[in-house]
């Protein structure tokens, strides 16, 4: 009787860990247990991934293309010689693009119609590909990036991204 008695309890034993050992290693329910506890911190690390790309995704779109100051930009003087053309005499918008930049495409079109509308507002594009020295000084991290100068060279605003016209003509105001 004892022995019986030791068996069972031994076969219990053994087949819990079995049990847990593979419940572990597969992460699958085995009938008639109930362990829900895998599957809650899965839904919950899905819920936190899905926020924060989602958060991210929403920050993003929000900065994206915004003509703002940064704050060693203030300090920071171009000339024509540096841009390989001459600047502008009230204002000049420069970007920076490369050859395989979608938006920079869209970029130069709204800088070019916003140039063309202001008297004395030039456009300037540079490669970004050919003036590294240039994209680190001003530490341009992708393109488009525009900057705003005032008619001395100085950088008045900044926009990583595709910047929208009207936000362009407003950063103008405060240039010129």
């Amino acid at each position: 009787m004892v022995q019986a008695r030791h068996g069972s309890v031994t076969r219990r034993l053994v087949s819990r860990a079995f049990d847990d050992g593979v419940r572990a290693v597969t992460g699958a329910m085995l009938p008639g247990r109930v362990c829900h506890t895998g599957r809650v911190t899965g839904l919950i690390l899905c819920l936190v991934v899905l926020v924060v790309a989602g958060g991210f995704g929403v920050l993003r779109k929000v900065r994206d293309g915004r003509l703002r100051v940064r704050g060693g930009d203030g300090a920071v003087r171009l000339t024509g010689a540096e841009l390989g053309a001459p600047l502008g005499a009230r204002a000049t918008l420069v970007q920076f693009s490369t050859s395989f930049c979608q938006p920079c495409r869209a970029t130069r079109r709204t800088l070019a119609e916003v140039a063309g509308m202001v008297e004395g507002v030039a456009h300037v594009e540079v490669d970004a590909e050919s003036q590294l020295e240039l994209v680190r000084r001003l530490e341009v991290l992708r393109t488009p990036t525009v900057l705003v100068l005032d008619a001395s060279g100085r950088v008045v605003r900044r926009a990583a991204g595709q910047p929208r016209r009207a936000d362009v003509i407003a950063a103008l105001g405060e240039a010129v």
